[in-house]
């Protein structure tokens, strides 16, 4: 599992510098040239992107693929050695995986398909695959905190219907959502306790790209694979 920021990369301002995302506006070539160097450094024959649309679709894949997978904002595996990568520039990248029983899973949690259901969802085919969820291990990377996240109260109040826990107040005094909390909340509710988060703020970290501090901006990436097959 790993994390990327903004640094090490070749993409101009204000891209700068390893951005992943092809949708944002960036130079083609230096986003493949990113990629390239991701792919080279983790030491992996391919990594998987998704064409991430804040749905809660899930979609198990065997293999690498001509492109990013389409219309959804989860992805499966039990390929050994296949990179999952989400991008994000404010959502929560959550990692998953239960190595005993070789599955692993890269899920795009922004505030809709979280409140929508994409991390349980993704819990549930990992489950499906033969995953149990006491032995899933997550991670949820660098995102907006409840902090700096600010919302209309009446979003706020919908989100925490679905996702209870998520609902804060900023540093402001003002309503906020603090995903990675709900999700911590629900993971534990399916039984899922084996959970660690980066605490780290992409609004207020000039580390990492951030769509809400500004605007027209790069994608970091989480990236997760099994490292070795599946034991018979």
């Amino acid at each position: 599992m790993v994390f990327t920021s903004r640094a090490g990369g070749v993409s101009s301002s204000p891209y700068g510098s390893f951005n992943l995302g092809t949708h944002v506006g960036d130079n083609p070539e230096d986003v493949a040239a990113n990629r390239a160097r991701l792919t080279r450094v983790l030491d992996l024959p391919d990594i998987v992107y998704m064409e991430q649309l804040h749905t809660n679709t899930v979609t198990v894949i065997d293999g690498p693929q001509d492109g990013p997978v389409e219309a959804t904002d989860a992805l499966v595996t039990t390929t050994p050695n296949l990179g999952l990568a989400v991008l994000v520039a404010d959502c929560v990248p959550v990692l998953l995986s239960d190595h005993a029983a070789g599955v692993v899973a890269a899920a795009h949690a922004g505030r809709m398909g979280a409140r929508n259901g994409i991390v349980r969802n993704t819990v549930s085919t990992m489950v499906e695959l033969g995953a149990t969820p006491a032995n899933i291990q997550v991670l949820l990377g660098p995102a907006a905190s409840g902090r700096h996240y600010e919302v209309p109260a009446d979003m706020a109040a919908d989100v925490e219907a679905h996702l209870p826990g998520s609902r804060t107040k900023t540093t402001k005094g003002t309503p906020g959502i603090d995903v990675r909390a709900g999700l911590v909340r629900q993971l534990l509710s399916l039984g899922v306790t084996n959970i660690e988060a980066d605490p780290r703020c992409t609004i207020e970290d000039e580390a990492f790209f951030s769509y809400r501090r500004e605007g027209t901006t790069g994608r970091q990436a989480g990236v997760i694979w099994l490292n070795h097959p599946k034991e018979s």
